[in-house]
């Protein structure tokens, strides 16, 4: 790996933090309603990743930059995993398949959305 490849992950990975960030800090007192700021960042992440796929980049420095650093960065598959635990650790089992579910169909549904938007344009 060259340092312009770090460049490029040291660049991506700092604007997908501070856009997580961002919205995990301000994102649900605009909405007003009770879906999980991460939830939120993973159905962004999901459609992000459906545009890049669909637009087909063949620059490696591309491909570094938007998937492996800003969106790698960005997308919160941890976070995720550490509120079902918890959801489980509460014994809230219908909590946590409903929460399961939801991510999983929604950022599927937002894949799909951003890859359908960019291939049918």
């Amino acid at each position: 790996m060259d340092f312009s490849s770090i460049g490029i992950i040291l660049i991506g990975s700092t604007f997908g933090l501070i856009l997580r960030l961002f919205i995990q800090n301000n994102f649900k007192k605009s909405i007003g309603f009770d879906i999980q700021n991460i939830s939120i960042v993973n159905f962004l992440s999901s459609f992000f990743l459906g545009i890049l796929v669909a637009l087909n980049f063949s620059n490696n420095e591309i491909l570094v930059l938007f998937y492996s650093s800003f969106l790698g960065c960005f997308s919160t598959f941890s976070s995720f995993i550490y509120q079902l635990f918890i959801l489980l650790k509460k014994r809230e089992f219908l909590r946590l398949f409903f929460h399961y579910i939801e991510v999983i169909i929604f950022s599927f549904f937002f894949f799909y959305l951003g890859y359908f938007l960019i291939d049918f344009f």
